[in-house]
């Protein structure tokens, strides 16, 4: 048995044991990682702290501890009133405004956790307020993000095309956004039908009868800098690059120094228990990645005789891998693994490319990606397993359906249109 047979059992194990016993994922993943890591792989300690993702423990207790504050002293509510007053009565459409918001950040360049980040927090909370299925609005948060990835401005269409081309496949622009967008639209669709979208009214009696005429409330000078911190974070982080998280630290602990009483117990809002959930997976799956177990297993796929065969399951490696992995990452590496059958011929290397980044980004709604951890994280404590279990859900059914139709849309039907 090879080490990569005892990852995979290992990453098998933390799954089994943490759906049968109420017991944090995230440490179960620490702990195999150390018995892998340490007694099988003969790792030592600076190898197994090499994976542990500080940045997206940073990302996620900033943005938690931020609205956190905004949270304590009322700017989330002052937010979501005002947003209620624009919406109106017009309840069923909540989802899609989300969705179409989600969207712009990305198409504009911005990463897919930047604008999850910023929005997830306010979305879910005109949710409350207007009764709607949490799911349904972190879902619609977490596709209308993904509509952008490949836009032309942002990072992840770069990563796709350059290695592409040296991969020596040349993809349209217009074709891999377009139908990475049509395929998100058809996501939203059926999260919009399957969680009950048809059956919202115009508004809740709680909101018509509660404020009939939506009037303004007062923003108070603890709430206009909470505003104003906020929207320092988004132009910092959206248009300049800066870190998010540090960022939103920055911003948190200002706010709390300055106005400590409206503050108080915002630093217990941050999501310890999804941190530790999502960092201990993510550390496990970057040990997997230094032993070469990815890469292990697009060879072992780029061997095979087939390149139709070899096609979906390089999609299928990718869809799994990145619902726990960086997606640029995952994108990067299969991309160039995917070059020896691409020159084999007999497949639209164009559409692989496409079906590909489309099965390895639609999967970032599962809860142990960035963005599906930042939706969890900034939901309500009460809903916040609900949610959990239904961002699984849902992307272990990305996992196993975008792969295939993809490969049938992109790869064969578009083969044989050429």
């Amino acid at each position: 048995m090879t080490i990569h047979h005892v990852g995979l059992i290992g990453l098998l194990l933390i799954f089994v044991i943490g759906t049968l016993r109420p017991i944090n994922l995230g440490a179960l993943a620490l702990a195999m990682t150390f018995l892998v890591g340490t007694l099988i792989a003969k790792e030592n300690l600076a190898a197994l702290y090499s994976g542990f993702p500080a940045d997206l423990l940073v990302l996620l207790a900033g943005v938690t501890y931020l609205f956190g504050v905004a949270t304590s002293n009322g700017t989330i509510e002052w937010i979501v009133s005002a947003a209620a007053r624009l919406v109106k009565d017009r309840r069923a459409l909540i989802p899609w405004i989300v969705f179409i918001v989600a969207a712009l950040p990305t198409t504009a360049g911005a990463l897919g956790s930047a604008g999850v980040a910023l929005l997830a927090p306010i979305a879910l909370r005109l949710a409350e307020r207007y009764e709607l299925d949490r799911r349904m609005i972190g879902l619609m948060v977490l596709h209308g993000a993904a509509c952008g990835n490949f836009s032309p401005l942002n990072v992840l269409g770069v990563i796709v095309h350059q290695g592409a081309a040296r991969a020596g496949t040349e993809v349209s622009v217009a074709t891999l956004f377009f139908a990475n967008v049509a395929y998100n639209i058809g996501l939203a669709v059926i999260i919009y039908l399957l969680f009950g979208g048809m059956r919202l009214s115009r508004a809740t009696a709680s909101v018509s009868e509660t404020e009939p005429e939506l009037s303004a409330p007062r923003l108070r000078l603890d709430q206009a800098c909470t505003l104003l911190a906020l929207l320092g974070v988004a132009i910092a982080a959206l248009f300049f690059d800066l870190n998010i998280g540090f960022l939103s630290i920055i911003a948190a602990v200002v706010l709390h120094l300055a106005f400590p009483h409206t503050s108080a117990g915002a630093d217990r809002k941050i999501a310890w228990t999804v941190i530790l959930l999502i960092c201990g997976i993510v550390t496990y799956v970057a040990m997997l990645q230094r032993f070469g177990t990815v890469d292990m297993l697009g060879a072992s796929i780029a061997g095979l005789g087939s390149p139709l065969l070899a096609a979906l399951l390089i999609c299928g490696v990718g869809a799994l891998t990145s619902a726990f992995a960086s997606s640029a990452g995952i994108l990067g590496a299969m991309i160039g693994l995917a070059a020896p059958f691409l020159a084999m011929g007999g497949i639209g290397g164009a559409g692989l490319v496409v079906a590909l980044s489309i099965s390895a980004t639609v999967v970032d709604s599962s809860p142990f990606s960035t963005a599906g951890a930042l939706v969890v994280a900034n939901t309500e404590q009460p809903d916040r397993e609900r949610v959990y279990k239904g961002l699984l859900a849902w992307g272990a059914v990305m996992v196993v359906t975008a792969p295939p139709l993809t490969w049938l849309v992109f790869v064969i039907l578009g083969s044989q249109s050429q």
